[in-house]
């Protein structure tokens, strides 16, 4: 019954974003496709981050972090967001900083910085709600989604 659910899981259709966030002097960047807007007043948002990535680490010391909106034609900067060593994965990237010190890349279709107001535990990913403090849309486009994506994440590190 478990690899029927994991299957079913698969099936389920999301965005995929780039979630970054930073710390002091340091920055990190990851893929994320457990995201969901919450709330519309306050225009709230949630992200799911397994403890073991280190953005979960850098969101809890900031309490903040920015979601972006990848076009589909964007989808070789998943492999960036892959890399395992964080200095490395925005050495090509534009971006800038954020009213929370977390980055923004340039090149997106949108994103949302996000300042976080709650977190819960419900299970072996922490969610992080948080309300958009600010938000920009560089682009038009297509968004990328798990549609365009070839593997299929269920919930491993």
């Amino acid at each position: 019954m478990r690899q029927e659910k994991i299957r079913a899981f698969g099936h389920m259709t999301y965005g995929i974003y780039a979630l970054t966030a930073g710390f002091d002097t340091v920055i990190n960047g990851m893929i994320a496709s457990w995201v969901s807007q919450v709330s519309y007043e306050p225009p709230l948002v949630m992200a799911a981050v397994h403890p073991h990535r280190y953005s979960h680490s850098l969101i809890e010391k900031s309490g903040a972090f920015v979601l972006h909106v990848l076009e589909r034609s964007q989808k070789d900067l998943l492999k960036t967001f892959k890399l395992p060593h964080p200095e490395n994965k925005f050495s090509d990237i534009s971006w800038k900083p954020g009213k929370t010190g977390a980055p923004i890349l340039k090149n997106c279709l949108a994103w949302l910085e996000v300042s976080v107001t709650e977190r819960h535990d419900p299970g072996n990913h922490t969610l992080f709600i948080g309300e958009v403090i600010d938000a920009g849309i560089p682009a038009r486009g297509q968004a990328l989604s798990t549609l365009d994506y070839d593997g299929v994440y269920i919930g491993k590190e």
